[in-house]
């Protein structure tokens, strides 16, 4: 472990990470992985694929003006160029890196088509299996390059610092405590749906980044944003399958129970931005609907083949996709809000950059467009590695940090996080609710970092007096004319709180 001191320390391996890693190259990088490389993050589990700009009728402006329309009044314009520019070169070190993303019988990218995207541009592998086909060539990527190192197995538990910034990272790995100084951390450890009873996400992704980042003095933004998929598939199953975005995109609509599609009203029916669509279905489902996804008409018997993943799992729970209707249901998806990083990556605290779903980089804005995180996380975890590369490094010297932050105290499992944050925090807020929630959070959010981040994302949607994009109040309905602000929060924010009337609310 001495041997492994002082160099860019990586937490968590997903996309974003290991494309940080590689990135780096030759420069020598350790990579915490919280289990075996590749598994158990959420970037394995995307099934729409790489938003980027590639078609002949297609430019980065039309995809920026798309991303900038979904993310209700809320993205960095200057963020969202920056993306969207840089899509085509993504979709180039992705492919040199062995990705084999899906191709036409003329060889060309295969472009597919999802909700809010006004062009064909979503780049697939696999079919629905973007994530899984991804992962496995970066991480066969990773374990060809030397300069990686990778701990499996290995969780942070604190970041430590020194009067400058980062010192170091306290983890435990294959259960044992270890502590490694370095003064270069990049967190890169997905999102937080798993606070939530219903959700898409691996259950270790419930926002362990920002409690790390939070704890050790870090801002964060945006956190009121979560983005709930409209069509989580409905069988029982936690975390639950997801039906993706690609299949309305086919033509699939959306059903209840007597076969009426309930959103024809709309504009754009199904293929509306994901949080018109989940609220819509949340809605119907008040009502005491069933809401079921349907196929049949527009893919039938190609059903199999279009959507392979898609399909074994429906047929796993007795429903053959081609004859019957999906079970369908919202559930959380994505976070928006994350650490504040700016254009390469780097947070408020310093030697800590963040990028992948753990960052707020201001591209999604209230509300992210159809795969656009897996563009963000291959494009930042490029840019971090060059502004880590360009860090005035100093070694660092384990004695000479506060490690009072150290110890593993946390114990992380409250049992009802997941039914607070479900019934209080959900597709639909209201102040009585959020309340409840931060008056049953604030006790737990101390000693324990689920109960924390729980507690910071109630409170910023408490704050925010209006609907917008993934947030939606009942008792605020509509957009605020100074809704476009975006608010920072910080741990002194609920420290040391008991209930909401502690708490500072800053508007």
């Amino acid at each position: 472990m001495t041997a492994l001191s002082n160099r860019p320390i990586v937490i968590g391996a997903g996309l974003a990470g290991l494309t940080t890693a590689l990135s780096l190259a030759p420069m020598p990088v350790l990579v915490l992985s919280a289990g075996p490389l590749g598994e158990q993050c959420s970037s394995a589990w995307a099934q729409g694929g790489v938003a980027a700009a590639m078609g002949a009728d297609d430019h980065a402006s039309v995809h920026a003006e798309d991303t900038i329309r979904a993310g209700a009044g809320l993205c960095d314009r200057a963020i969202v160029r920056l993306v969207t520019e840089g899509g085509a070169k993504a979709i180039g070190t992705l492919l040199g890196h062995g990705v084999p993303f899906d191709r036409t019988a003329g060889g060309h990218l295969q472009l597919g088509l999802e909700g809010a995207h006004s062009r064909r541009r979503i780049v697939h592998a696999g079919g629905d299996g973007a994530g899984r086909a991804i992962m496995q060539a970066i991480v066969a990527a990773v374990r060809a390059t030397p300069s990686i190192t990778v701990l499996e197995n290995a969780i942070a538990t604190r970041l430590l610092t020194t009067n400058d910034g980062v010192g170091g990272v306290a983890f435990r790995h294959n259960a044992r405590a270890e502590e490694m100084a370095t003064d270069r951390v990049i967190l890169a450890t997905g999102g937080a749906g798993a606070l939530w009873r219903h959700t898409t996400n691996p259950l270790g992704s419930w926002g362990h980044g920002l409690a790390l980042a939070a704890r050790a003095g870090a801002e964060l933004i945006d956190l009121e944003f979560m983005q709930f998929h409209p069509t989580a598939i409905d069988i029982g199953r936690d975390p639950m399958p997801l039906a993706s975005e690609a299949l309305r995109g086919e033509g699939a609509s959306l059903i209840d129970e007597i076969g009426e599609r309930f959103m024809v009203g709309f504009e754009r029916g199904e293929l509306e931005p994901r949080d018109i669509v989940a609220r819509a279905i949340w809605q119907h489902m008040a009502k005491g609907h069933s809401v079921f996804l349907d196929a049949r008409h527009c893919l039938g018997s190609h059903f199999a083949k279009e959507f392979p993943a898609i399909n074994e799992v429906c047929l796993s729970a007795g429903i053959d996709p081609a004859t019957k209707p999906i079970p369908v249901r919202p559930a959380a998806h994505y976070h928006m809000g994350g650490i504040t990083v700016n254009a390469t990556g780097r947070s408020s605290m310093n030697g800590v950059w963040a990028c992948g779903e753990v960052a707020a980089t201001g591209l999604h804005g209230a509300n992210r467009l159809a795969s656009n995180s897996l563009l963000e996380a291959a494009f930042f975890g490029e840019r971090v590695a060059e502004d880590v590369k360009n860090f005035a490094s100093a070694p660092i010297h384990l004695e000479n940090t506060d490690r009072r932050t150290s110890d593993d105290a946390n114990k992380n499992d409250s049992p009802n996080v997941r039914e607070v944050m479900s019934s209080c925090v959900g597709v639909l807020r209201d102040a009585v609710g959020l309340e409840k929630a931060i008056d049953a959070l604030a006790p737990l959010a101390a000693h324990d970092d689920r109960a924390l981040v729980a507690l910071m994302i109630t409170t910023a949607a408490y704050r925010r007096e209006e609907s917008r994009g993934g947030h939606a109040r009942t008792d605020y309905p509509s957009m605020s004319e100074g809704g476009t602000n975006r608010y920072p929060l910080t741990l002194k924010d609920v420290a040391h709180a008991e209930s909401r009337s502690k708490i500072r609310v800053r508007a």
